[in-house]
């Protein structure tokens, strides 16, 4: 016998089939969306039925009658009452529409897989919040796990992404090596790869755990809203900071939380220094310091590595000399040190004339060094002072003389900063990778997150002072000639940069139709004269 042939549809019009199903269950979800209180009526209509079938059939027969005179009388009085039968009928379907609602009660809890996360937490902390002699104790090996723990959420992966967790009082979060051991518990089993926030409530025994988000990298340099003084160093956490500025993050404006940076003759932290482990992008933050800074001030730029990365300023209005030699870096360095002594003493005199002091020492300068400790290395094998030295002045004296130090370095070379440098820099920035125990050395404080094992160029902690480490994103300053960053980067900081001082070529950009001119060397500013002092 012949096996007959399949239906045209069956073969070929799987598709529309599926397509058919997506568009039927839709049209019913809909439908059911639409009807829900028709629905809900008529199941309190049956319900009410039901109740009513239920009441009848258990009253007495002897009470019958007088049960069926009652609701005939009821009726007869709504039937003779104005707008009775209305009433009745909007009181029967308010009746039916209360008893028919929807009652199935609302899942509060975490579900079996966030349970047993919590569980598994709760297990792991019972060492640690856990002793022998406690009559009440929170933490117990099979203990209730819901007492100490609430304001939990999960992310769409299942994992914790908020957490409270009340511990008992007895426990040493003064101390901390405790508080870490506890973060570094929590960490590992909330899940890694991720970046917490921890805040430790003291006072009422409480532990706050928070899941990080990564901070925009898109944000490229451009012209921030700030006053005069104000420097911005990058881009933190919303809310973190009492302000915003408004951003342009690439085709899009939006309002961002700023870390800025006060300087000038009432600021508390003068001078900066930020360090960071190679390619974590403290030349970036310099540049973006640089091009703050010739807004309305004059710049000097010590490049230690000698890497070019700034030959772009040369030659450029108000950067006063680019030095990469150390010949030429001591001579700047000295005349920084002049210079600062000759507006000290310009604002003395103003002030025994009876006249203020603000504008004897004319703009603001910035001396920014870049690696510093290679010329230093250099000065001690030719037997010449350490270029560090000669900042001793500019430290001291700069917020009264309008001279500001900006200094980069790596780690490896913190322990060789002078006394100086290390006392009169009470700004810093950690970028890079790095180690709870490195970040706090550097800052004076441990950061209240965890640290990512990658993390992009530019990212990092701030600390102005005393105030609370944050986390920072300095915003994208390439180097306008590397060809290897973006172009639209690029862009942005060569609209950033002032015009070329008389007699000196502008080099052609790179993506202006063909390859970027590199002619770093040949735009290298006249070295300043050595004032008299």
């Amino acid at each position: 016998m012949a096996r007959r042939p399949l239906p045209r549809i069956l073969k070929r019009g799987g598709a529309s089939i599926t397509r058919g199903r997506e568009v039927a269950r839709t049209a019913a979800d809909s439908a059911t969306d639409v009807l829900r209180p028709l629905i809900a009526i008529t199941r309190g209509l049956r319900l009410l039925a039901v109740a009513g079938r239920q009441r009848w059939a258990a009253t007495p027969k002897e009470r019958r009658g007088s049960r069926l005179f009652l609701v005939a009388a009821c009726l007869t009085a709504v039937a003779l009452l104005p707008h009775g039968p209305v009433l009745a009928v909007i009181a029967v379907m308010g009746a039916a529409a209360w008893k028919g609602r929807d009652r199935t009660p609302a899942r509060t809890g975490p579900d079996e897989a966030g349970e047993a996360r919590l569980r598994t937490l709760y297990e792991a902390l019972v060492p640690y919040f856990s002793v022998a002699d406690d009559p009440a104790p929170l933490f117990a090996h099979g203990g209730d796990w819901e007492r100490p723990f609430g304001d939990y959420a999960f992310d769409g992966d299942g994992r914790l992404a908020r957490l409270r967790v009340t511990y008992p009082a007895w426990f040493t979060d003064g101390e901390s090596e405790a508080r870490t051991r506890i973060e570094q518990v929590v960490h590992a089993k909330s899940g890694r790869g991720r970046e917490y926030r921890f805040v430790w409530d003291e006072e009422a025994n409480r532990l706050a755990m928070t899941v990080l988000g990564p901070l925009p990298t898109t944000i490229a340099a451009q012209r921030f809203v700030t006053a005069p003084g104000e420097t911005v160093l990058g881009f933190t956490d919303p809310g973190a900071v009492g302000r915003t500025v408004p951003v342009q993050d690439g085709d899009a404006n939006h309002d961002a939380s700023p870390v800025v940076w006060r300087t000038g003759p009432r600021s508390a932290e003068p001078h900066l220094l930020a360090v960071g482990t190679p390619g974590s992008g403290t030349t970036t933050l310099l540049r973006s310091i640089a091009l703050q800074a010739l807004r309305d001030g004059d710049v000097l730029i010590v490049d230690g590595g000698g890497s070019g990365e700034y030959g772009s300023l040369a030659g450029r209005e108000g950067v006063l000399a680019v030095e990469c030699g150390l010949a030429g870096a001591l001579a700047t360095l000295e005349w920084a040190a002049h210079e600062t002594e000759r507006r000290l003493i310009d604002a003395n005199r103003e002030r025994q004339a009876g006249r203020p002091a603000a504008g004897s020492s004319g703009r603001p300068l910035w001396i920014l060094l870049d690696r510093p400790s290679v010329l230093g290395h250099l000065a001690a094998a030719d037997g010449r002072p350490d270029p560090q030295d000669l900042l001793q002045v500019p430290l001291r004296h700069g917020r009264a003389a309008g001279v500001t130090v900006v200094l980069a370095d790596q780690f490896d070379a913190v322990d060789g900063l002078p006394d100086a440098v290390l006392t009169h820099t009470p700004a810093r920035v950690v970028l890079g990778a790095a180690a709870r125990e490195q970040v706090a050395a550097v800052l004076g404080a441990e950061p209240h997150t965890t640290p990512v094992p990658g993390v992009p160029a530019g990212r990092g902690y701030a600390r102005l002072g005393a105030g609370e480490v944050l986390r920072l994103q300095v915003p994208a300053t390439p180097d306008p000639y590397d060809e290897a960053a973006g172009e639209a980067d690029r862009r942005a900081v060569l609209a950033l940069l002032p015009e070329r001082t008389a007699g000196q070529a502008a080099p052609e950009a790179a993506g202006d139709g063909g390859d970027a001119l590199d002619e770093r060397d040949a735009f290298r500013a006249p070295e300043p004269a050595v004032a008299e002092s």
